[in-house]
C-alpha cells in the first residue's frame, strides 16, 4: 500500500483552484463580486479571446493598502468575517477568501490598487501563485486586476475550455446577472476592444432589465411587491401569455446574489398553474430578501446555490407574491397593433436591430471617390464607412409590397412583371420587406428618383434614458369596463363588445371553459346539481369505487352525486347541468383514476387534468348559436372576474384595443 503523505503547497492549491475556477467566467464572477463588495459605483470588464488570454476588471471601490495586497492573495484571507458567529450574518457576495488565491494559482495576475487617502498605489504581480513584484506605483483610486493566460500551468484543464465565442458568451451572461442584481452600479463589458454591453447604474431595476434582456422582455413584465413572514419579494414576473419555452429566463436573487434554486422555480411555476400553455415556463427577475441567518450560502464552491431554513415560507412568499401581482395588474391583454408614426418623436430602435439609414447617393459617391484617391496616393486600403449599400430601386420585393404606385413607366412595367414571380429566397438578408415599405413610403415619394440609398448598420442595445411612457396625447388605459355593449360575433367564435374607449374581443369557448373550470375547482357547483330521471350505472374496480366513496363530499361540491349501495355497480344519480350532455360514464371513470393517482393530495395536478377535461367538453363550442343575452352574460363574467383571463390550458380569453389605437391605424390622430 502506498504511504500517506501531505500534498505539496503547489499541488493542493491547484486542486483547490479547480473547485472555484472552471473557466474565464468563473474568474470574472469572483473578481466582479469582490468589486461589488468593495463599494464600487463603476465596474469595467474587458476580455480577449473569450477571456482565456486576457481578462481585466477595473473598479472605483475602496482599494487595498500596500501591506494588505500580498495577504489578499493567500488562501482563506478575507475582510468579510472574523468569527464563526459572522457565518450566520453574511450579506457580502464573497467571504471565504478563496477567489484571489484560486485565480493566481492557475494564471498570471497583475494588480494595481489604491485607497482614496493614500499618496501612492500598489503594483503587485504574481505567476502561478508565486510573487514576482510588489512595489508602490501611481494609479487611480480603486482596483484593477489583470489576468493573463488562464490555465497556462494546467494544460489538462485548459483543453476542456470551449471556443472563444462560447467562453465570451458565458462571461457576458455572468455579468448580466450581476448587473441586474445591482442596478445601482454601472457595468461595462469590452470584448476584443469593442464595447458590447453597458448598464446605466441609475439604481432602477427596470432599467437594468431593459439593458440586459431587451425592450420586448421588459415590456412583458409586471411588478412584484409582497412581504410574508419577514421575507420580502420584489422585482418583476412575466405575464402568462408571454411565457417562455424553457427556464433560462427564471432569475432568482437572494440578498443580491444570483442563485439556482429548484424550490424557487417550483413555487414560481405553481403560481402559474392553469395559466400558461403546456410546454411553456414562466420567467422572472425576482429579488428575495430575508435575514442572512435564515439561509446558508456556504453549500456550493461558487456559491451558486443556497439552502433555506424554512423552505415552506420561501415557497409561500413567492407563490403569493406572484398571485398578488396578477390581481393588481389584471392581466388584460391589448392587441399588439403597430402604432402610427409620431413625426414629433423618433421611433425607438429595437434591440440588436439592423437599422436602415437613408443617405444621399451623392454623399456615398463622394466618399467612394475619396477612398479611391487615398488608395492611389498612399497605396494603402482605407475601409469604406459602410458595410453594405442597399438600393431600393433594384429590390423586387419593394415594388411588390409598396402601396404607392410606381413613379415611372419602367417601374410600372417591372411591377406588373414581378407581382406573381417573387420567391422567398430573393428577400434581402438584412432588411425585411415591411421595413423597406414603411421607410420608403415616408421619404422616397417626396425626393428625386435615385437621390437616396439605404445603408445598414448594426445598433447595440442601450438602456432607456428614462422610464418608458406612452405618447403624451394618448389617453390613459382604463382597466374597468363600464356599460358593456355586445356588438356581435365573428367567425362563430369571438364575441365583440364595446366598453368605454375600448373594443373587447372574447374567445367564447376559452372563456366559458375557464368559468366552468373555476366553478369545479372552487367546489361550488351544488347549485348546478341536476337529478337524473334514470341513474347511470357503471362498473368499476374496487380501487376505483373506494376512491370515489372516500371523496363523496368533494364530488358533491363538484355537482356529482353517486350511489354506492350496489356492490357490483355505482349509480350516478345527479350531475351538474353543464355536464348533462357529456359522456358521464367516461368522466366518472377518469375522475376515479385521477383520485387514485392523487389520493394523498386531491388538489394536485392529476385532478386538475380531469377538471380541464370536464370544463373543455362542457364549454360552448365554435359555431354554437348564442343569444345576445347569453353573450352579454358571458362578457360580463369575463370582464368583471379577474380570474377569467386564461383558459385552463393557458390561452388568453380576451384582448382589448383602445379607440386611440384604432384612430392611429386610420391616421385620424
Amino acid at each position: 500500500m502506498p504511504s500517506i503523505k501531505l500534498l505539496s503547497k503547489e499541488l493542493y492549491e491547484l486542486i483547490a483552484a479547480g473547485e472555484v475556477i472552471e473557466r474565464p467566467a468563473s474568474v470574472i464572477k469572483e473578481l466582479v463580486e469582490n468589486s461589488v463588495d468593495a463599494g464600487a459605483e463603476h465596474i469595467t470588464v474587458e476580455i480577449k479571446d473569450g477571456g482565456i488570454t486576457y481578462m481585466r476588471v477595473t473598479d472605483d471601490g475602496c482599494g487595498m493598502s500596500f501591506d494588505e495586497v500580498p495577504t489578499a492573495f493567500l488562501r482563506h484571507a478575507t475582510s468579510k468575517i472574523n468569527s464563526k458567529d459572522d457565518l450566520d450574518e453574511i450579506y457580502t457576495l464573497g467571504f471565504r477568501g478563496e477567489a484571489l488565491a484560486s485565480v493566481t494559482a492557475v494564471s498570471k495576475v497583475e494588480v494595481m490598487t489604491k485607497q482614496k487617502n493614500d499618496e501612492y498605489g500598489t503594483l503587485y504581480h504574481t505567476e502561478g501563485g508565486e510573487k514576482i513584484l510588489h512595489e508602490k506605483s501611481g494609479c487611480p483610486d480603486g482596483t484593477t486586476i489583470i489576468v493573463r493566460d488562464l490555465f497556462y500551468n494546467v494544460p489538462a484543464r485548459a483543453k476542456f475550455l470551449k471556443k472563444d465565442v462560447t467562453e465570451a458568451n458565458t462571461v457576458y451572461q455572468i455579468l448580466q446577472k450581476i448587473a441586474v442584481s445591482h442596478p445601482e452600479i454601472s457595468f461595462k463589458l469590452i470584448r476584443n476592444n469593442s464595447a458590447v454591453f453597458t448598464s446605466s447604474g441609475d439604481g432602477k431595476l427596470y432599467s437594468a432589465i431593459y439593458s440586459v434582456f431587451g425592450k420586448d422582455f421588459a415590456n412583458d413584465l409586471i411588478p412584484l411587491d409582497y412581504e410574508y413572514n419577514n421575507i420580502r419579494i420584489s422585482g418583476y414576473t412575466i405575464k402568462p401569455l408571454y411565457s417562455k419555452g424553457n427556464r433560462i429566463f427564471q432569475n432568482f436573487f437572494v440578498n443580491g446574489r444570483y442563485v439556482r434554486s429548484k424550490l424557487c422555480a417550483a413555487a414560481l411555476e405553481n403560481a402559474y398553474t392553469n395559466m400558461i400553455m403546456s410546454g411553456k415556463f414562466p420567467a422572472c427577475v425576482m429579488m428575495i430578501e430575508l435575514s442572512a441567518s435564515n439561509m446558508d450560502v456556504n453549500i456550493h464552491p461558487s456559491k451558486a446555490e443556497v439552502r433555506f431554513t424554512n423552505e415552506k415560507d420561501i415557497s409561500d412568499a413567492i407563490f403569493f407574491a406572484v398571485k398578488n401581482a396578477f390581481v393588481k395588474n389584471g392581466l388584460i391583454y391589448e392587441f399588439d397593433m403597430k402604432p402610427a408614426q409620431n413625426y414629433t418623436k423618433p421611433a425607438e430602435t429595437p434591440r440588436n436591430f439592423t437599422q436602415m439609414i437613408l443617405t444621399p447617393v451623392s454623399e456615398i459617391e463622394d466618399k467612394e471617390k475619396e477612398i479611391a484617391e487615398h488608395d492611389r496616393l498612399y497605396g494603402t486600403e482605407l475601409k469604406p464607412p459602410v458595410k453594405e449599400v442597399y438600393d431600393p430601386k433594384n429590390d423586387r420585393t419593394f415594388y411588390r409590397n409598396s402601396s404607392a404606385p410606381p413613379r415611372d413607366n419602367v417601374a410600372a412595367k417591372r411591377h406588373s412583371e414581378i407581382q406573381n414571380d417573387v420567391r422567398p429566397d430573393e428577400i434581402h438578408e438584412n432588411i425585411s420587406e415591411t421595413q423597406i415599405h414603411e421607410n420608403l413610403n415616408r421619404t422616397v415619394q417626396t425626393e428625386p428618383e435615385n437621390s437616396y440609398k439605404y445603408i445598414t448598420e448594426n445598433v447595440i442595445n442601450q438602456p432607456p434614458q428614462e422610464d418608458i411612457k406612452p405618447y403624451e396625447d394618448e389617453p390613459p388605459f382604463e382597466t374597468e369596463f363600464p356599460d358593456i355593449k355586445v356588438i356581435g360575433e365573428a367567425f362563430g367564435l369571438y364575441v365583440i363588445c364595446e366598453s368605454g374607449n375600448k373594443l373587447i374581443m372574447i374567445d367564447k369557448h376559452a372563456a366559458h371553459e375557464r368559468i366552468i373550470f373555476e366553478r369545479l375547482k372552487s367546489r361550488n357547483c351544488r347549485q348546478y346539481c341536476q337529478n337524473l330521471l334514470t341513474p347511470v350505472k357503471l362498473m368499476l374496480t374496487s380501487e376505483e369505487t373506494d376512491a370515489l366513496a372516500d371523496n363523496t363530499d368533494m364530488l358533491a361540491d363538484m355537482g356529482f352525486q353517486i350511489d354506492f349501495s350496489d356492490n357490483q355497480l355505482v349509480s350516478i344519480t345527479a350531475v351538474p347541468t353543464f355536464a348533462m350532455e357529456l359522456d358521464i360514464e367516461n368522466i366518472i371513470q377518469e375522475i376515479a383514476v385521477n383520485l387514485i393517482l392523487s389520493k394523498h393530495d386531491p388538489k394536485s395536478h392529476a385532478l386538475d387534468d380531469i377538471l380541464h377535461t370536464v370544463a373543455c367538453k362542457a364549454a360552448i363550442k365554435a359555431n354554437d348559436k348564442n343569444t345576445p343575452e347569453e353573450m352579454k352574460a358571458l362578457a360580463e363574467q369575463v370582464c368583471y372576474n379577474d380570474s377569467i383571463r386564461h383558459c385552463p390550458h393557458g390561452r388568453p380569453v380576451m384582448f382589448t384595443v383602445t379607440k386611440y389605437n384604432i384612430d392611429h391605424q386610420f391616421k385620424r390622430t
